[in-house]
């Protein structure tokens, strides 16, 4: 059987980018979401994509999705199977300055995801990577990611659109508390309040619109949180700590349940290799 291996790449000097690939890997992700823009590839098998819009999606080898920021996503292998992927993420900011200079949409947030099957577009993506993990300087890598954004329009691939239960307006309000506020300050109570639903209500509408509950949503910003103070070399206890996780162990089992590895790999250097 291959041996499963995953690499993640990013670069102090390109703080608007990182990237990650899996070889044979069977790791399986919960929903979740990430503040930033996101492509993923399907290198080998296959997987099964939800946050196109409404079901499930197959995906083949050569198949790109593009994840708008705070999409509720996931994408797992087939049962029984493992599969290779490659996952870049842009910073949401920088990647709409960048897109309104070229006069063209990178998708809003928490839109759905779009899929393309286009063999040219997967190569040109391969390529770009390869190079991202390569050791070329950051000035090379920084215009080859500029040009491969500039060449293409996004919201040109397929996309499955479905309306959100809430108003746009009161979702807005929702997921900025929640992004904002101390978490542990955070109660289901002050939602409902806040949006003038009961609890009940809140939890069904608010799952309808991200995809999540409000409380998985919370600790999928946590996570997100996680990452920055752990990129930023803040001790992991310290990271639990600071985000209200019951203790470190919690944090571990949630932090590897959202992102694929334990806290501790994912602080290590560019360019590592994890086996596992």
């Amino acid at each position: 059987m291959p041996t499963a291996r995953r690499e993640i790449w990013h670069d102090p000097a390109l703080p608007h980018v990182e990237s990650r690939r899996a070889c044979h890997s069977r790791a399986c992700y919960k929903a979740h979401s990430h503040p930033t823009f996101s492509i993923g590839a399907v290198d080998a098998g296959f997987s099964r994509f939800t946050g196109a819009g409404r079901g499930e999606t197959r995906l083949t080898p050569g198949t790109l999705v593009m994840v708008p920021a705070q999409r509720v996503h996931a994408c797992n292998p087939e049962p029984g199977q493992a599969w290779s992927y490659q996952m870049l993420h842009l910073n949401a900011e920088w990647l709409q300055r960048l897109r309104l200079e070229s006069g063209l949409e990178a998708g809003a947030p928490g839109a759905p995801a779009r899929i393309s099957r286009s063999p040219r577009l997967y190569r040109q993506f391969c390529a770009l990577n390869e190079l991202l993990f390569s050791a070329a300087a950051p000035l090379e890598k920084d215009a080859a990611l500029v040009a491969f954004i500039g060449d293409h329009d996004f919201s040109a691939h397929q996309c499955l659109a479905e309306a959100p239960a809430l108003a746009p307006s009161m979702l807005a309000e929702l997921l900025e508390r929640l992004q904002h506020q101390d978490l542990a300050a955070v109660t289901l109570d002050g939602l409902a309040a806040q949006a003038g639903l009961g609890r009940y209500a809140l939890i069904r509408a608010f799952a309808s619109a991200t995809g999540m509950t409000p409380h998985a949503y919370l600790l999928n910003a946590r996570v997100n949180q996680a990452r920055e103070l752990l990129r930023q070399g803040v001790e992991l206890a310290d990271v639990a700590y600071r985000l209200g996780f019951a203790d470190q162990a919690h944090f571990q089992r949630v932090f590897k349940a959202h992102a694929g590895v334990t806290p501790g790999v994912y602080r290590q250097r560019p360019n590592h290799k994890v086996m596992s």
